[in-house]
């Protein structure tokens, strides 16, 4: 059983108190963030006398951490398939996306990568619309990111997302991204936990970096009193093996 072994109160919010709840190691399945999060956040988030529940925090023992697998490559590797040290790397979104054919998203890519990024990547929502079908997407992409190294001699990527309805379907579109010469691929949030960890295995099997986009979060990080810290999911997502996480800004979305 957990055992909750301190309380504190919250500062300046009467009624409120931080909960520091410690479980045995023998009631969680090693290697499985579906059933870490079954555990600790599947019931008790619902139950009728707490009035509000919000997760901050984790500390997970070093035995546990190390039944998963990790992240792969990290921004070492990269850095390295960029050939590009001594500063951050600079890369943007493609926006406005929705409504673009194949080609013309293609276009864009090329003219930012040109005119100076390191790279670009997919919105989560740029999936396989009738506007643009992923793998007309994935060919004038990567037509776009060899026509700018060329251009410029320097080498250039795009973050590819494979985004599916299905395993199957997001196995196939990773492979064909990996066929045409791509480094990465990312995936959203929103897909699961388990198909997560089913990409991040695939990701190292296959030497691929893997971005996962925080599509969804905000339905249980953005409020303060209730949901889950996005520091908790970045937690979650390097065990599960992505190799980075869209975070987003400082102050907020689309803010400051």
């Amino acid at each position: 059983r957990a055992k909750a072994y301190r309380v504190d109160p919250v500062p300046n919010a009467p009624g409120e108190f931080f909960a520091y709840i410690a479980y045995d190691l023998d009631l969680f399945e090693g290697g499985s963030i579906a059933n870490l999060t079954a555990s600790i956040i599947g019931n008790v988030f619902g139950f009728k006398p707490l009035k509000a529940l919000r997760l901050e925090d984790m500390h997970l023992p070093v035995a546990y951490v190390k039944t998963f697998q990790g992240p792969a490559t990290g921004i070492m590797v990269e850095r390295e398939r960029l050939n590009c040290y001594g500063r951050p790397l600079l890369g943007a979104t493609v926006k406005p996306k929705l409504g673009l054919s194949g080609r013309n998203y293609g276009r864009v890519v090329y003219e930012a990568l040109k005119g100076g990024l390191d790279f670009t990547k997919d919105d989560e929502n740029i999936n396989s619309q009738p506007f643009m079908h992923w793998r007309d997407r994935f060919l004038y992409c990567m037509e776009a990111v060899n026509r700018a190294s060329a251009a410029t001699g320097e080498v250039k990527g795009t973050y590819l997302n494979i985004t599916a309805g299905t395993m199957e379907e997001m196995y196939a579109r990773a492979e064909f991204a990996k066929s045409l010469g791509s480094v990465i691929v990312m995936i959203d949030l929103v897909i699961g936990y388990t198909a997560i960890q089913s990409m991040a295995r695939w990701a190292r099997d296959n030497d691929m970096i893997l971005h996962l986009h925080r599509a969804g979060h905000s339905t249980y990080t953005r409020q303060r009193s209730h949901g889950v810290s996005f520091r908790v999911i970045a937690k979650w997502m390097r065990l599960a093996g992505v190799d980075h996480l869209h975070a987003g800004t400082v102050v907020g979305k689309l803010e400051g």
